[in-house]
């Protein structure tokens, strides 16, 4: 049977000890819409992400969410991070964006790793570095951009060969706007011809248009 570490981006350097440790926890499966934590609940251990996607999103107190990160094969959940090192409760929540497997290393493995193991060590903080940089982009995004540059970027980020395949609310999560925000802009890029909505999807008839106005400081 192949061991699970040998699929897992970043833990190629791992050092053989530690692969001792974990090599024998058994990957999940979760399907696209599985929750994996809701607000409040407790950080059980350090997920590794082997295939697929999980997004983690923050509510406010109107109900509105904003996406603040995607866990990919490779990378960290902060949130998870801070859990494990500084007891606090999940405070966002995260969803299987598409079919996953992964590995729950328990808290109490994981810990006993960060204290004897640098490789683990160094390879946690590198994701959680790499995740922190993500989320100051985020912030940066909602706070100084406008919302039509922060709507082109995404509509380019999402496009499978012109065509993103996402609803109003799924986009104003995306970039931390509200659902009426982005019809109205998506209108207004309509009628410029930028691109051509459908039910459930825009198709993008003018990508370099919507490049410059994602690049577009103000």
């Amino acid at each position: 049977m192949t061991v699970w570490t040998s699929e897992a981006t970043g833990l190629g350097a791992l050092d053989a000890a530690a692969c001792r440790q974990i090599e024998t926890l058994v990957p999940v499966e979760l399907a696209r819409g599985t929750p994996v934590f809701h607000p409040g609940d407790t950080v059980k251990g350090f997920v590794v992400v082997l295939k697929g996607r999980i997004e983690v999103f923050l509510t406010g107190p109107s109900g509105r969410d904003i996406l603040l990160y995607a866990v990919e094969p490779g990378g960290s959940c902060v949130q998870t991070t801070l859990g494990l090192l500084g007891g606090d409760d999940y405070s966002g929540e995260a969803v299987a964006a598409a079919d996953c497997r992964l590995v729950l290393i328990p808290r109490g493995l994981f810990l006993t790793l960060m204290d004897s193991s640098a490789t683990f060590r160094a390879y946690v903080f590198s994701a959680f570095a790499a995740r922190m940089q993500g989320m100051m982009h985020v912030l940066e995004r909602v706070a100084f951009q406008r919302v039509e540059s922060r709507l082109a970027q995404a509509l380019l980020d999402r496009a499978t060969d012109g065509v993103v395949h996402a609803t109003h609310q799924e986009l104003a999560t995306a970039i931390g706007s509200a659902r009426e925000v982005v019809s109205r802009r998506l209108d207004a890029l309509q009628r410029s011809g930028w691109v051509a909505t459908e039910r459930g999807a825009v198709r993008l008839t003018d990508a370099p248009a919507l490049r410059r106005l994602a690049a577009a400081a103000e």
